[in-house]
C-alpha cells in the first residue's frame, strides 16, 4: 500500500553511466549533447553509440539551450496527486537549434498560451541536490 507522503513525491530520474554527464551537466547549468565524432549526428537522449552510424567516438558539447515547441499537449488532469498542484501545465516537444527533439515542460510561462514554433530556452531547474531538470521558459 502506497503511503500518502509517497503518492506527492514526483518521480526522479536515476542517473547511470550513458547519461551521468548529461545530468551531471545540467547540475552545472548546461544542456550537454552527443556528437559522433565519426558521422557528425548530434543526439539526445544519451547513448553508448551513435543513434545513425552505430559509432562509439561520442563526445559531449554544450548546446544552446534555445529551441523552439514542435508540439505540445496542456495536461489539465493531473496523473497522479503529486502534479495536482501544477495543472494546467504544458508538457513541449522542444526542437533543440541544433537538431534533436526532447520533451520537457514549460515553467514561468501561461500553458494555455503555447503555440506551434514558439520560441523557448532551456532554464536548469534544481529539484534536490543531485538532480536538476532541463525545463523551458518562453524565449
Amino acid at each position: 500500500m502506497i503511503t500518502m507522503e509517497e503518492a506527492l513525491k514526483k518521480p526522479l530520474p536515476t542517473p547511470d553511466g550513458d547519461t551521468f554527464a548529461f545530468w551531471d551537466g545540467l547540475k552545472k547549468g548546461q544542456l550537454l549533447l552527443q556528437h559522433c565524432l565519426d558521422c557528425g549526428h548530434v543526439q539526445y537522449y544519451q547513448k553508448s553509440m551513435c543513434h545513425k552510424c552505430n559509432s562509439e567516438r561520442l563526445e559531449h558539447r554544450p548546446a544552446s539551450g534555445r529551441g523552439k515547441v514542435h508540439s505540445f499537449s496542456v495536461v489539465y488532469r493531473a496523473p497522479g496527486p503529486a502534479f495536482k498542484k501544477d495543472t494546467p501545465y504544458a508538457v513541449l516537444l522542444v526542437e533543440l537549434e541544433e537538431g534533436p527533439r526532447m520533451i520537457s515542460s514549460l515553467i514561468e510561462g501561461d500553458a494555455e498560451k503555447v503555440v506551434f514554433d514558439m520560441p523557448v530556452r532551456l532554464v536548469c531547474q534544481k529539484i534536490t541536490d543531485d538532480i536538476t531538470l532541463p525545463r523551458f521558459k518562453l524565449a
